[in-house]
């Protein structure tokens, strides 16, 4: 880019005009608060109109690494679309905070020593530096950090809202606890053990109310990765049982931990995404993750015991001729015979260190007798018992009937162990497979216990024996979801403390919201104690557990100071995210987490807008298609339970949901296969050199780890930011992943040049804008423009409306040599100006307008201009085109024929004499069959 600077023009577009011009209109936009959106209410008050738009990218992480030009990608493209809308007259509440609790910035200051804190906040003054020299239209006023105590106060003021309240199946919605606590009072619920709510002791009533809290503690199966020295929830392990951050082993144990009851929530988490404005593969994410289906529950004696089990397919119940238990059921231990104990021992051992992914795909069926047999409830037949890891104590009830004729895992499993296979479904004629999982008569279902499914088909076969099921004490009809609850208790230091304490019976007991913050307090040693991460039996030691004048506390919590022991564990980085666009809306409120009139403003359902049925949520929220079973479920999950309980007007946090895709890059290997600097590979005749070493050019995710990075800061000082900005958002569809390619920038740039040429002198730097009246060709195809941005704008298409931008202002260059008419100059700087902004800040001063167009005008396309005068159309001869004529839009269809028929190239292929068919599609084509 560098050019002799006695050869280049005082005033053409260089990247080191456009450094000062955009830097300047940034501190310009700074200084006037040009991005300011009012508030209803409040400190942040002004006059609102009603039409107001939300705009929300996803919550960044401040890494210290800095950005590279893909993580942009998906922040200009939310700010062009607010800079549109804005320019319509919109109030449009556009910014951006930080999601900096996490894992990263707690292992770098175990490496440094310096506290997460200290290095995150540095990360952030890299971060915002960066975003501001792209030119980000954010209201900084409302930026805010997960990490900073007035945040953080609230995030755990929400944790109590949820501690604080129990869900009612009855009602369909969550409600204080205080509700539940006063029907046992009054004897309107019994209690689990049939005593009076007066008889039990304080501690046996809190065990009660956890049983039914939103957030509670719980002995349960979880994810134990002893080489992070932290418990995972589900989603955050990998397919192959390895953790999604450092790559260690997890093992299934059972610890104490904090749950979130999101279970209590499937049928509506699952129900209201036809409600969402989303992708559909989100959705069919989330459905699947959710897993609802229709079965029946069924007891089956086993001594003294009974297994239940939850089946999709109660009509097979005559085929089950095994049991199978999760290795981590609790009843395996209660019916084991002692001499099946040790090897079922070593079976768990093995177990607990695989995935359940691995598990359930593994093609090897293993298992242990336990030496137990059960009693199929419809037959009497006795059924051995058996310990399998394909079967998941996290789904169903962590066991399973087994019907080997009905499902191939359980034929594969009976064949390996020699076990009977009975068929109850008459497959077709002529199947000849093993298990079969189709449709058809039930047969061999019959016995001496009053129930013969025979001869009905699969539905009728349900409801019957469901019925039977019923009647008889054996079981009942039910739903079953894949969901689990919410692991939410993590084994770190850089986190948000919970806002508990126990008292000396273990009992959880909440903080009172006047405590509030319970803020982070300074340790020496910021790092879980971590353990070979082959160690399963290892048992977590969280950093806090070592602060003890902070763990050991005297509290007075309204019956006189008492001496309390805090939770050591801490929040997952989840939690913060969970609302964060509740506090954008209201980020200098002190007396409440968001102000109710503000709320609904930003947030609330609007059913004039969108339709009765509206959830409520921001307008547009941008970011990756990886987070559609974890931050996204996770934050629908609190919306609902503040819907609930009345702190929220709507009950869904994402209105519209759009995905961004990725910028890729080329990387190079050398020989021994390591990565080497991608901007220091030089081509030669296809073949690509490193330091005179042939190296290999691979595809991949632009990253450290492949050395192909290119950084915005580095675009911005060749380029300048608005051609970066223009390539990036032109480089194809947003919601496609696309190659970045340095080499292909510079047309960017040239357009702006080309388009600053013909706007400003590049030898005086004075306007060459003229009066003169367009063109009525110009005029049309500036109105055509105008449509077409507009659409392209509100659809973020923006690579479609850059075309348009460029096809216009190639137009001028073309026609109006000695300068653009003002006519076309100043609708084209305005259109520009949401992928632009600089550059049409400030060529609309030039132009000689006083203020930013910030705030509009939008141009308006007139309707007179976008109506053709003729129309263009292609001729098939035989289905294939062979011609095309131009014919007035007015022309009647046999005039249209006519035309076509005269057309020279048509009238040889016709040979003089008549076609067969002539066939005119109005406006489209013509299509003559010879």
């Amino acid at each position: 880019m560098s050019t002799d600077a006695a050869e280049t023009p005082a005033f053409r577009y260089t990247a080191e005009l456009a450094g000062e011009i955009e830097q300047r209109w940034q501190r310009e936009w700074e200084e006037r608060g040009t991005f300011h959106a009012p508030n209803p209410v409040g400190p942040l008050r002004g006059d609102v109109p009603e039409d107001k738009l939300f705009v929300q990218d996803m919550f960044p992480y401040p890494s210290g690494a800095g950005l590279h030009v893909g993580h942009p990608l998906g922040f200009i493209g939310t700010d062009v679309f607010a800079r549109y809308h804005r320019m319509t007259g919109r109030n449009v509440l556009h910014t951006m905070g930080f999601d900096a609790f996490g894992l990263p910035a707690e292992q770098y200051a175990v490496q440094t020593g310096r506290h997460p804190r200290e290095t995150t906040e540095d990360n952030i003054r890299t971060y915002l530096r960066q975003i501001r020299r792209v030119g980000l239209g954010h209201d900084e006023r409302r930026r805010i950090s997960t990490i900073d105590p007035g945040y953080y106060k609230w995030t755990q003021w929400i944790f109590l809202q949820i501690f604080n309240s129990w869900y009612d199946a009855e009602a369909g919605r969550a409600r204080p606890i205080a509700e539940l606590e006063a029907q046992y009072e009054r004897g309107e619920r019994a209690t689990p053990d049939g005593r009076a709510w007066a008889e039990l002791t304080g501690a046996e009533r809190q065990k009660v109310l956890g049983g039914h809290r939103l957030a509670y503690l719980s002995e349960a199966p979880v994810n134990w990765c002893p080489g992070l020295g932290t418990v995972l929830a589900n989603e955050e392990v990998t397919a192959d049982g390895r953790s999604e951050r450092g790559n260690f082993p997890v093992f299934r144990r059972s610890l104490r931990q904090w749950m979130m009851r999101i279970t209590a929530y499937s049928d509506r988490l699952l129900d209201d995404l036809d409600r969402l404005d989303w992708p559909e593969k989100v959705k069919s994410m989330q459905r699947n993750w959710i897993g609802r289906s229709h079965g029946a529950r069924v007891r089956f004696p086993v001594g003294a015991h009974e297994v239940e089990v939850f089946t999709t397919r109660p009509d097979t119940l005559f085929g089950a001729t095994y049991l199978v238990l999760a290795p981590e059921h609790p009843l395996v231990d209660e019916i084991a015979t002692p001499e099946q104990a040790e090897a079922i021992a070593r079976y768990r051992r093995e177990a607990s260190r695989k995935s359940e992914l691995d598990r359930q795909e593994n093609k090897e069926k293993t298992g242990v007798f336990t030496g137990a047999h059960a009693v199929n409830p419809v037959n009497g037949a006795e059924i051995p018992v058996y310990v399998a890891d394909y079967v998941l104590m996290g789904y169903g009830t962590g066991a399973i009937m087994a019907v080997p004729g009905q499902d191939q895992r359980d034929w594969d499993f009976a064949r390996a162990f020699d076990l009977p296979i009975i068929r109850t479904v008459q497959p077709p004629a002529d199947f000849d497979g093993e298990a079969y999982t189709g449709a058809g008569p039930a047969i061999n279902s019959h016995g001496d216990r009053g129930i013969s499914l025979d001869g009905l088909a699969v539905d009728e076969a349900k409801k019957a024996v469901v019925a039977w099921l019923e009647e008889h004490g054996h079981g009942e009809g039910t739903v079953q979801f894949k969901l689990r609850d919410w692991l939410f208790s993590r084994q770190r230091y850089w986190g948000e403390p919970f806002p508990v304490v126990y008292d000396e019976e273990g009992t959880p007991i909440a903080v009172p919201e006047s405590m509030l913050p319970v803020e982070l307090p300074d340790v020496d040693d910021y790092s879980p104690r971590t353990f070979d991460p082959e160690d399963a039996n290892s048992e977590p030691s969280p950093p806090l557990s070592r602060a003890t004048d902070w763990v050991e506390v005297e509290l007075d919590l309204g019956d006189g100071p008492k001496r309390y022991r805090r939770e050591t564990n801490t929040m997952p980085n989840w939690a913060g995210s969970c609302w964060y666009q509740l506090r954008y809306v209201d980020p200098t409120e002190t007396e409440r987490f968001v102000n109710a009139e503000n709320e609904r403003y930003w947030l609330g359902p609007r059913t004039a807008e969108h339709g009765a049925d509206d959830p409520g949520g921001v307008d547009l929220y941008i970011g990756g298609v990886e987070h559609a079973v974890l931050h996204l479920l996770y934050a629908r999950f609190w919306q609902k339970v503040l819907f609930d309980l009345g702190h929220v007007s709507g009950d869904e946090p994402y209105r519209r949901l759009f995905n961004q895709g990725y910028i890729e890059a080329y990387a190079y290997r050398d020989g021994r296969g390591t990565p080497v600097p991608a901007e220091q590979v030089e081509e030669r005749d296809g073949r690509y050199f490193f330091e005179g070493e042939e190296v290999r050019r691979e595809y991949g995710k632009m990253g450290k780890s492949l050395k192909n990075v290119v950084t915005p800061d580095e675009m911005c000082a060749r380029y300048g930011a608005d051609t970066f900005r223009l390539y990036e958002m032109s480089m194809g569809p947003m919601d496609v992943s696309r190659p970045w390619a340095t080499k292909d920038v510079v047309g960017a740039h040239r357009f702006l040049q080309r388009l600053w040429r013909n706007l400003v002198d590049e030898e005086t730097g004075a306007l060459r804008v003229t009066d003169e009246e367009p063109s009525e060709e110009a005029l049309r195809l500036l109105h055509k423009t105008i449509a077409g941005v507009h659409d392209d704008y509100g659809n973020l298409r923006y690579n479609t409306a850059g075309a348009k931008l460029i096809e216009l202002n190639n137009f001028i260059t073309k026609h109006y040599t000695g300068g653009a008419p003002r006519a076309l100059a100043e609708p084209l700087v305005l259109l520009l100006a949401p992928l632009c902004p600089h550059v049409a800040e400030e060529l609309w001063a030039r132009l000689g307008h006083d203020g930013s167009l910030a705030h509009g005008p939008f141009p308006r396309a007139e309707e007179r201009y976008l109506v053709e005068d003729t129309v263009e159309y292609p001729i098939q001869v035989n289905g294939k085109v062979k011609a095309r004529v131009v014919v007035p839009a007015s022309a009647s269809a046999d005039e249209v024929k006519a035309v076509a028929l005269a057309d020279a190239k048509v009238a040889e292929l016709v040979g003089g004499g008549e076609p067969r068919k002539v066939i005119v599609v109005p406006g489209r084509l013509v299509n003559v069959v010879l």
